[in-house]
């Protein structure tokens, strides 16, 4: 039962941190070259549209438009980027998780081999 507990306990530690690893990595990365790209289209678009005379009434909403589009990709890609990000971190802290366990184990045994091998040496001092 103890060992169900601490099972769940390290999922529930693992989820939280690759969760919480995914969220950073997605929201750096959201914002690439397409986007910047995009968005220095929709203000160049505004800037030909002023200079050319035209009334804010239709330049508004196209700013509007194109702010809101850029706004769209960014939190799509973000969406996208974090379910990525979140299956990679969550497989490398398992890894690690499992790395950790095994060198525990090997510590723990090496360190009973030799528990018993003193004993073993006591014991075989003690008889001769």
């Amino acid at each position: 039962m103890k060992k169900a507990e601490v099972s769940e306990q390290k999922e529930n530690e693992i989820k939280q941190l690759a969760t919480t690893r995914a969220k950073v990595r997605a929201s750096n990365a959201r914002w690439d070259l397409n986007v910047a790209i995009f968005l220095f289209a929709v203000l160049i678009i505004v800037i030909i549209l002023l200079f050319q005379g035209i009334g804010i009434e239709i330049v508004a909403p196209v700013a509007i438009f194109g702010l809101v589009m850029v706004w769209l990709v960014g939190w799509r890609r973000g969406r996208e980027l974090y379910k990525t990000f979140y299956d990679e971190e969550r497989a490398k802290l398992e890894q690690e998780s499992e790395k950790k366990e095994k060198k525990e184990k090997k510590i723990k045994e090496a360190v009973e081999e030799t528990i018993e091998e003193k004993i073993q040496k006591a014991l075989r001092e003690r008889w001769q």
